[in-house]
């Protein structure tokens, strides 16, 4: 099945908001799952997100973006927490100076 085919049958199932296995055969684009797979398999290869720094750039390039009503958001990346392999202890001993509170 041609890339082409497949991207307008995931645009498809996207846009309309029915099921992989609801794309009608008909209309050219292959079975549903085909069009799934493909998608994984673009997604795990990174393709998306290099169309997406493509367009920015282009965009930017022409003066099309109001980087004034950007807002930045890290909420796709994954935080670290702590050191790896070091469980976070609780000291069980007296505090080293009192409180003064």
């Amino acid at each position: 099945m041609p890339d082409r085919l497949c991207l307008q049958g995931i645009l498809f199932v996207l846009h309309t908001g029915i099921g992989w296995e609801d794309l009608p055969q008909e209309l050219g684009f292959g079975s549903g799952m085909t069009c799934w797979r493909r998608l994984q398999r673009w997604t795990e290869a990174g393709v998306f997100d290099q169309v997406h720094q493509i367009l920015l750039d282009k965009l930017n390039a022409a003066n099309r973006i109001d980087w004034s009503r950007a807002a930045i958001d890290a909420s796709h990346i994954d935080a670290k927490k702590g050191v790896p392999g070091q469980a976070r202890r609780r000291s069980t001993g007296a505090s080293p100076a009192p409180s003064t509170t």
